[in-house]
């Protein structure tokens, strides 16, 4: 239920609406390159840890311990939800999915960042992220072609070009 007063209706629309715009973000990126993990994965994920944290905030007398408990549940619980996009191929000893998971379990720290008010603070993570996900990749292209370094548990530099994340 939403509160009368016309500036805490607000605050929570612009708290879970900012969740919202960085899940889609990261699933956007995440979904233009064909990952496990996208749009919707992403925003639910931001948008629950925004609605958690906003929940936990409007118990009378919570405090700083509580929001903090409620934080590392959630913490280690999206880190199960992460692991279910990680994959280990036997066969050409590759690891898949990890950028995808990080990004989910960045995204709900996002989420409560944004739900528990801290929007300079999530909108220059938000940025970050970003960057980090459409630079890292050709970044890492472009060391590992430079430096004719190859990632020892990696397959052919042909094959990591075309391998799912």
């Amino acid at each position: 239920m939403l509160p009368d007063r016309p500036d805490a209706t607000f605050e929570i629309l612009l708290r879970l609406g900012l969740a919202l715009v960085s899940g889609i973000a990261l699933g956007l990126n995440r979904w233009m390159h064909h990952k496990s993990a996208g749009i919707r994965t992403h925003s639910l994920v931001a948008l629950g840890a925004a609605l958690v944290m906003l929940l936990i905030g409007s118990f009378a007398g919570a405090d700083a311990q509580a929001s903090s408990r409620v934080l590392q549940g959630l913490i280690t619980g999206i880190g199960f939800l992460g692991a279910g996009v990680i994959i280990h191929q036997d066969h050409s000893q590759t690891i898949h999915g990890l950028t995808t998971a990080a990004s989910v379990w960045a995204c709900a720290i996002l989420g409560a960042t944004f739900g528990s008010g801290f929007y300079v603070l999530g909108l220059c993570a938000m940025s970050a992220m970003l960057l980090i996900l459409i630079v890292g990749g050709p970044l890492e292209r472009l060391t590992r072609t430079g430096s004719r370094v190859r990632k020892e548990s990696g397959p052919s530099e042909e094959a990591q070009d075309h391998r799912p994340d």
